[in-house]
């Protein structure tokens, strides 16, 4: 099912709003008969008046209000299933999120600048297949490969440095972690982007780099920050507190590694990428993935959607004009239910 206009559903605010002014009519209307008659003399002038109809007005037009509502979001629903045939590229990207990426040596820091960097390549691919993976002292999965860039968007934005909680770079991790995100039944073209400020503090990276390679990943590296380096800092609520100290009592100085970056392209058949400027690398990137063979595999999806508001609409307008007929009198069958013990209180 999808929902085309979901902004409408603000106006079902309405409803609370119908049902505060019922209430104070009722109030008002209570309070002003007194003043006019004695309640016992009041039910012989209007023998009846049915409080039941009235709350039964209610109802209707607040439902008539909720069916225009949904109405108006136009909800769709698909029909069918159909394996539709695409020509697109397996990419993963690998997003370093470990501490160092909070130095702002390039604005407004390294892990922000990733985000904006990996946006803006989804943005300008096609058909193609991605899948993401956060990794710091050590990798998890963070979006399995898929064809949905909105799911993509969403799990890109939640990644932070402190979703992992062993700190360093375990780039051969990554690489590692990747290789499993590939479909080995549908030999796609494949692509490993590794986005990271290059510091790598577990070695081996070469030995997987070139294992990758051998299993048909060409990986892309990515890095991000200057060779010249900034502190991370250390903040509370958005405000820099201090900066990050070593044992020793001296700020810590990170800085980007491009040779260790560069090493493992190198080893995958792939290209180094500077990150500094983001037309320049979403560019570069187009440029690399148009050379690169198209693969056919199936994606699943609903097809035929179809708009079912006018049910909604004909159940909305149908429940205004019932309300026209429904007077405020008691019918017989409502007065043989006494309901709310009207025949009670008109006896006292």
């Amino acid at each position: 099912m999808v929902l085309e206009e979901k902004i409408y559903f603000w106006l079902l605010l309405a409803i609370p709003v119908v049902i505060l002014l019922f209430l104070f009519l009722v109030f008002w209307q209570s309070r002003t008969q007194k003043k006019f008659a004695d309640p016992v003399l009041l039910g012989y002038l209007t023998p009846h008046r049915s409080r039941f109809k009235t709350v039964l007005k209610l109802i209707v037009i607040l439902l008539a209000i909720a069916s225009l509502v949904v109405a108006l979001v136009n909800p769709k629903i698909g029909t069918k299933l159909e394996t539709v045939k695409r020509e697109g590229v397996d990419i993963v990207f690998a997003i370093d999120v470990s501490k160092s990426m909070e130095a702002e040596d390039i604005a407004p820091n390294r892990l922000e600048k990733s985000k904006q960097l990996v946006t803006q390549i989804l943005n300008n691919l096609g058909s193609d297949r991605v899948g993401i993976i956060a990794y710091a002292g050590s990798a998890f999965p963070q979006l399995p490969i898929t064809t949905d860039y909105a799911a993509a968007k969403m799990f890109l934005q939640a990644l932070n440095t402190d979703m992992i909680s062993s700190q360093g770079t375990a780039i051969s991790d990554a690489i590692d972690l990747a290789t499993t995100f590939y479909d080995d039944e549908q030999q796609t073209n494949r692509v490993l982007f590794i986005i990271s400020d290059g510091e790598d503090h577990e070695g081996n990276v070469e030995n997987i780099a070139e294992e990758a390679a051998e299993a048909g990943i060409k990986i892309i590296t990515i890095g991000v920050g200057t060779e010249k380096g900034g502190p991370i800092p250390v903040k509370r609520n958005g405000v820099v507190l201090n900066f990050k100290k070593d044992n020793a009592g001296e700020t810590v100085i990170t800085k980007l590694v491009p040779g260790t970056l560069q090493e493992i392209a190198s080893e995958a058949n792939g290209s180094y990428i500077e990150g500094n400027v983001t037309a320049q690398v979403t560019d570069e990137v187009q440029e690399i993935l148009q050379n690169i063979e198209k693969s056919e595999f199936e994606a699943k999806q609903f097809a035929d959607f179809q708009s079912h508001f006018q049910w909604f609409l004909a159940l909305g307008l149908l429940l205004l004009f019932l309300d026209i007929f429904l007077l405020e009198r008691s019918t017989a069958w409502i007065r043989k239910l006494n309901l709310f013990n009207e025949r009670k209180r008109k006896e006292d």
